[in-house]
């Protein structure tokens, strides 16, 4: 279940709010068993990420003698205690185990869970959101590398003020008697933003200049759009800027093996891209997600000053639309 974007509700009255994560959406499973093995971690696009995120092996453990689903985000913390998903990069594109526990050594992950999906043959989707949440709390109690964080049932905005004043993404504001609609962006879910952030489908590149010769320069972006002829098909965008900094060196590296095999001479974009900017790009199939951070949208529908954050491999390019601000 995904939420849409908006403003705080008029008044709380049946809302709760939670904290907005800046992670991996993970739906995670165990078999009752108490085991690693009885573990299974589920991206949003169907990616197994146990193998990922070694730090999930002892929620089996925790969980044994019961068979639970529940969702959640998977986040790394910065030195200020917020999440920060930069920080998730390096973990995030990793499959291997061995690699995996090595990295999960010197930057942690840490599971929020938010949901309950299924409890003991029970599917407990048709509950109304508070008695999920109340079933989830007695249930998951913290963890060395999971957390049910709180929910609250008042105050929105202090809360919202809160997360500014922190330097956090945003809140989540949700019906106290929504049930849990998989697979759907329901309004009885509602994403208030602190930051202005956008995903987008990479459909392009340019090289760089400078200290960035025969490297990648910028990413050429763009989403889907059905109200515009053509974009709403899962190879077509609607061109919204070149995305050109926010890259380490490292990351260039992988974007740029990461892009060769999408290499294609058919150019993605159904709305125009500047003639200097088309002269220098190597299109590619848009299948890669990238998140961004901007300053707004232009007239023209580009983004302004955007500012590469990575790779959502958790995100279904054919999904992505621009989100309301």
């Amino acid at each position: 279940m995904k939420a849409v974007s908006g403003d705080l509700p008029a008044n709380d009255d049946g809302w709760a709010y939670e904290i907005k994560w800046d992670g991996m959406r993970v739906v995670a499973g165990v078999d009752g068993t108490g085991t690693a093995a009885g573990l299974q971690a589920v991206s949003g696009n169907g990616l197994d990420v146990a193998p990922r995120f070694p730090e999930l092996d002892g929620l089996g453990a925790h969980l044994a003698g019961h068979t639970v689903v529940v969702d959640g985000e998977i986040v790394a913390f910065d030195d200020a205690g917020r999440t920060d998903f930069a920080r998730l990069q390096p973990r995030m594109h990793v499959a291997d185990r061995r690699e995996a526990e090595r990295r999960a050594a010197a930057t942690p992950v840490a599971y929020v869970v938010f949901d309950l999906l299924h409890l003991d043959g029970h599917d407990t989707t048709p509950l109304a959101y508070r008695d999920r949440r109340h079933l989830l709390a007695g249930l998951v109690e913290p963890g060395p590398a999971w957390q049910v964080p709180d929910h609250h049932e008042s105050d929105g905005a202090a809360l919202l003020a809160a997360v500014s004043d922190r330097g956090l993404e945003g809140i989540v504001a949700k019906r106290l008697d929504s049930r849990y609609e998989p697979g759907r962006r329901s309004p009885a879910w509602r994403k208030v933003k602190v930051r202005r952030r956008q995903e987008v489908v990479v459909g392009g590149w340019t090289r760089g200049e400078g200290g960035r010769a025969g490297r990648l320069g910028a990413l050429l972006v763009g989403y889907h759009d059905p109200a515009v002829p053509g974009a709403g098909e899962p190879d077509r965008l609607v061109f919204a800027g070149a995305v050109g900094t926010g890259f380490t060196g490292a990351e260039l590296d992988r974007l740029h093996a990461r892009m060769a095999p999408a290499a294609t001479e058919r150019c993605p974009f159904v709305t125009p891209v500047p003639a200097p900017v088309a002269r220098l790009a190597q299109w590619l199939t848009p299948t890669i997600v990238v998140e961004t951070a901007f300053a707004e949208w232009t007239p023209d529908g580009r983004l302004r000053h955007p500012s590469y954050l990575g790779e959502r491999i958790d995100r279904d390019p054919a999904t992505v639309v621009r989100e309301p601000t």
